[in-house]
């Protein structure tokens, strides 16, 4: 059996849909709290795979959490070592910050469900089931596109929505992986945020009821495609 580990920093944002793809390509998953638990040198380089996913702080926040800079350290011996890593929101980021790429504030927050635009490359890859597919976003931040990476998916706020570096490293700023039967405990969780961006929570759950079904299924496809070129082969 694969092993994946999970570099979780709510609780609430966890593998979502992404867990029974993954389950069914033969992965069991080794999650890990951010900030709490220790992650040695040798597991972040020897899991097959690892996904980071995301977290309402910034990766620059270092002088309110100083363990960022020894995570972002071991992230960036994972990618060196050309493991296969997923990035999701502050992942992604985590991964272009671990790259040498600058993450700071974004022209403005992205909190809702909104489709991407893909590029030429987003639509050639596994991320050609969102076309059209409004999707869960939920960011403040942003990233510069690092070196040698494809860029396939912009929105209009966020030119940098999701990339790819070969077959191995895909990072995405939005959320293709949460599981909109678990939506009431993103709004809990992010309160303060929402509250104070001014999110119709109302609106957020309709747009949720309307699109989310739909979301779910293009995510654990996204997924799946991206498992069958990283890892042609099942078991």
């Amino acid at each position: 059996m694969k092993q994946c580990l999970v570099l979780r920093h709510v609780a609430f944002e966890d593998l979502g849909v992404f867990a029974e793809p993954l389950a069914e390509r033969g992965f069991s998953f080794d999650v890990r709290q951010a900030g709490v638990d220790t992650v040695s040198d040798a597991e972040w380089r020897d899991a097959d795979l690892a996904v980071v996913l995301g977290g309402p702080i910034g990766v620059y926040e270092t002088d309110k959490y100083p363990w960022l800079e020894r995570q972002t350290a071991q992230l960036r011996g994972r990618l060196a070592a050309g493991r296969p890593t997923v990035g999701v929101c502050l992942g992604a980021q985590l991964i272009a910050a671990a790259l040498g790429e600058r993450v700071y504030p974004g022209a403005a927050k992205e909190i809702g469900w909104a489709p991407v635009e893909l590029s030429e490359a987003g639509r050639a890859g596994p991320l050609a089931v969102l076309e059209g597919q409004p999707v869960l976003h939920w960011h403040g931040d942003t990233f510069d596109l690092p070196e040698g990476a494809a860029r396939l998916a912009s929105t209009s706020v966020t030119p940098n929505q999701a990339f790819a570096l070969g077959d191995t490293v895909l990072g995405l700023e939005f959320h293709p992986e949460a599981d909109p039967k678990h939506i009431e405990a993103w709004l809990i969780g992010h309160t303060a945020e929402l509250t104070a961006a001014g999110i119709d929570l109302a609106a957020v759950r309709a747009d949720t009821a309307r699109y989310g079904e739909a979301a779910a299924r293009a995510g654990q496809a996204l997924i799946t495609a991206w498992l069958d070129r990283t890892f042609p082969t099942r078991g």
